[in-house]
């Protein structure tokens, strides 16, 4: 997937736009389990750019490393847009960045219910002084690489469009 040129080409502009615009990103990252910031890094000079990664791949890790709460897991389950919000918000709290982005989802092939199917993924962005922002996505069995693909795009189209808001 870090081989794919349409994606690394698009890793290559956001590190040059949030370099030029003196921002940094931290990424919370679950289903993904540290794609975006992989990806980013495959960039030269993404050290400009990445604080920091948190791979929050358990409930206990997202609590433990950004604040999740316990009882926010308990109530709506990993995968939802609160726990997805919190997420951002706590990654942004517990790094030195100016923008982070977060990825929950069920890349399966198991995992998924009626109501949570595999390919759902939630997205949270927060930026410091700003709302956060959700994004959710459904893109069904298509497999768990492609699924995990997907999302790291859709990541990336979230941190394009931090860039593109003005300050």
């Amino acid at each position: 997937m870090l081989a794919d040129a349409a994606l690394l080409a698009r890793a290559e502009a956001l590190v040059a736009g949030f370099a030029a615009a003196g921002l940094t990103v931290a990424t919370a990252e679950s289903c993904t389990g540290g794609l975006v910031a992989g990806l980013i890094t495959a960039v030269p000079g993404s050290s400009a750019v990445l604080e920091r990664g948190f791979v929050t791949y358990s409930n206990a890790a997202k609590s433990e490393a950004i604040g999740v709460p316990a009882d926010l897991v308990a109530s709506h389950g990993a995968v939802s847009e609160p726990v997805a919000r919190a997420m951002a918000a706590g990654a942004l709290e517990a790094s030195r960045a100016d923008v982070a982005v977060a990825i929950t989802g069920i890349a399966g092939p198991g995992g998924g219910s009626p109501e949570k199917p595999v390919g759902l993924v939630h997205f949270g962005l927060a930026r410091r002084g700003g709302t956060v922002r959700h994004l959710e996505r459904r893109y069904g069995s298509l497999g768990r690489a492609e699924i995990r693909a997907r999302a790291v795009a859709d990541a990336l189209g979230l941190l394009e469009g931090a860039l593109a808001e003005p300050r």
